[in-house]
Parts: C-alpha cells; sequence; structure tokens
C-alpha cells in the first residue's frame, strides 16, 4: 500500500518551508529557505518584511521539495499548513498557497497548529514514541507544559504568563551586543562564562504551578548591566550569559521533573526552536535518566521552524480526517486547543 505523501507548508515567522512526507515518518524532502540575514541588522523579525520575503521564495521551496523528493503535484495525498500562531502577513501567504494547491489539485486541506508541528517534530526521528507522553514546547513565542494522551488529545500542564523562554534570549542577546538570533549567540557566550556568577532571579510562581515565567528575569538582568554602566563598570557579556541561561534551564527542567512525578509518565519530550540549546537538552537528559524516565528531542534541524513536521502532523491529521475548508484563515493567536 503507498505511504500517504504529505506536502507541508511553514511560513509562520521568518523561515520559509516545504516538505514532503510519507505516512508522517518518512521525510522525502524538507526545504528551509532562511531570512535570518536579511532580519539581523535590525536586531529581530521585523513582519512586513518576513512577509514579502515569503512571497517571494514559497513558489521556489515548493518546487524544490518536489524535485528533491522525486514526485509530481498529483503524487500528493494532501496539503498541510501552518495557519497559527505566527505574524499574520507571514502566516497569510503559506496559507494562500496551501489553499490554491489544494483547490487546484482537488486535495485535501490540512490546517496544522504550529506548535502541535514542534511536537510532531519528535515523532519523524523517533520512532517507537507515542502517547501518552510529556512535552515541553520551548521557542521565541512560546513556553508550554504539554501532556500528550492521544494523537489529537492534549492538556495544557503549564504555559509562560508573560515572555517565552526564547524571547527572553533575544531579548538578553541584544542588551549585551551579541545581535540576532539571540538563542545561539547566548549559548556560545555562555560557554565562556561562569553561571554561578551572577545570581539572577528564578520565578517559581505560587506552590504547585506549572506555569511559566521569564519577565522578571529579563528585568532583573537588565537592571544588573545598567547599574554596572551607570557606575562605569565592565559587564562581563560571557558571566551575564551563562547565569541567565542557566536561571532559564534551572526552572524549565525543575517544572518539568515536577510534572513528571505528578503525572508518573515515563516518556519525555523536548521540542522548539530552543530545545536546540545545547545546556537544557544536556540537563534534562541527565535529570530524567536519574528519575528513569526516557528522554527524546529532534535533532536539531528539526527544532526549528520546519515544513517537515507540519507535514507530520498533517499526516495524523489525515488519518482521522480532521480536514479544513477553502475558507481557511490565518490565525496569529490561535490558541493550543
Amino acid at each position: 500500500m503507498k505511504k500517504p505523501l504529505i506536502l507541508g507548508l511553514e511560513t509562520s515567522c521568518d523561515e520559509t518551508s516545504a516538505a514532503v512526507v510519507g505516512a508522517g515518518e518518512e521525510i522525502y524532502a524538507n526545504i528551509i529557505s532562511s531570512q535570518i540575514t536579511t532580519h539581523q541588522k535590525f536586531g529581530g523579525v521585523v513582519p512586513e518584511i518576513a512577509s514579502r520575503k515569503h512571497l517571494e521564495a514559497v513558489n521556489l521551496v515548493i518546487e524544490s521539495a518536489l524535485k528533491e523528493a522525486g514526485v509530481g503535484f498529483h503524487d500528493l495525498d494532501a496539503v498541510s499548513v501552518t495557519y497559527g500562531p505566527g505574524l499574520v502577513g507571514a502566516l497569510l501567504v503559506g496559507v494562500s498557497a496551501a489553499k490554491a494547491l489544494a483547490y487546484a489539485l482537488e486535495k485535501p486541506l490540512i490546517a496544522v497548529n504550529h506548535i502541535w508541528g514542534h511536537i510532531y517534530a519528535g515523532f519523524l526521528e523517533h520512532k517507537k514514541l507515542s502517547p501518552p507522553l510529556l512535552v515541553l514546547v520551548v521557542s521565541g513565542g512560546h513556553t508550554n507544559l504539554l501532556y500528550l494522551k492521544a494523537h489529537g488529545e492534549l492538556e495544557v500542564l503549564g504555559e509562560t504568563r508573560d515572555d517565552a523562554a526564547g524571547e527572553a534570549f533575544d531579548k538578553i542577546s541584544r542588551a549585551i551586543g551579541l545581535g540576532y538570533p539571540g538563542g545561539p549567540a547566548v549559548e556560545k557566550a555562555a560557554k565562556l562564562g561562569d553561571p554561578l556568577a551572577i545570581d539572577f532571579p528564578r520565578a517559581w510562581l505560587e506552590e504547585g504551578s506549572m506555569d511559566f515565567s521569564f519577565s522578571g528575569l529579563k528585568s532583573a538582568v537588565l537592571n544588573y548591566i545598567n547599574n554596572l554602566r551607570q557606575r562605569n563598570e565592565v559587564v562581563n557579556v560571557y558571566h551575564v550569559a551563562a547565569s541567565f541561561q542557566e536561571a532559564v534551564v534551572e526552572v524549565l527542567v525543575e517544572k518539568t521533573l515536577s510534572a513528571v512525578k505528578e503525572l508518573d509518565v515515563g516518556e519525555v519530550l523536548l521540542a522548539g526552536g530552543v530545545a536546540a540549546n545545547g545546556r537544557l537538552r544536556q540537563e534534562l537528559h541527565m535529570r530524567l535518566s536519574e528519575a528513569g524516565r526516557n528522554f527524546y528531542c529532534p535533532s536539531l534541524r528539526l527544532c526549528t521552524d520546519n515544513a517537515a513536521m507540519i507535514a507530520c502532523a498533517g499526516y495524523y491529521q489525515y488519518l482521522r480526517r480532521d480536514f479544513a475548508s477553502l475558507y481557511l484563515n490565518a490565525v496569529p493567536n490561535l490558541s493550543l486547543i
């Protein structure tokens, strides 16, 4: 029996991506056109520019994905696309392209939540992974602790009340002059610093809460930097980066372990752009191994935004016949459930 071929499209932020995935597990092509160099001079993503770049790239990445996969449009069984959350103009480019393809090919259109996509990135590489499992999603716009009970059935255990972890990385990176994107820059600098040099605060919130908060930590770091500069003292960028990163990682790891204990789950998946952070991966793996739990994480290429994860998530919706209409619109503030 032929494996269902899903074309995935991802344009939620600053990567234009198209992928062809078979049966939610075999990546035949995963083309990513990054805009990082375009946005670096602005210190972050400029939504209007991102939208225009997506328009320029979307047809090219689709053609490249099909060519690399060795298939044509009519070999596809469905078209899946990120419809939120994300930048509205950027999302609209992908949604419009997917709707046009689905209409022209008379194929099902599948609307995928971007966060669900990050979750399913783990299923692409870990074939034995199956619900129920605990998922920690950490990215530039989201920090969520989730319980995946079954495919399509998700419980939100905790989420950020203000800044996402990745957003905090970007802001601190700019503050200490490391530029954009902040996550890799801070991690690189942190390797040269002492994580115990500065005692930055950890926001544990009320007892038993699985929510996150990083705005207080961000403010504490900015105040620390400003106070040193006002006294004409040198800011040790490496110590700041290491101490800040340690504060973020400690909260993420401890809350994940608390959820593991409370729910008594044996499988934990780390996903999202910040899942590429080596310190976070290392600490979670070590602590979960000590607790006798299994730790999973996508390879670095599947942690950041990509269309393969959207095609994979779309496959599981395809099995449920969870299709969208051609009236589908972008939803920039789309909720998880």
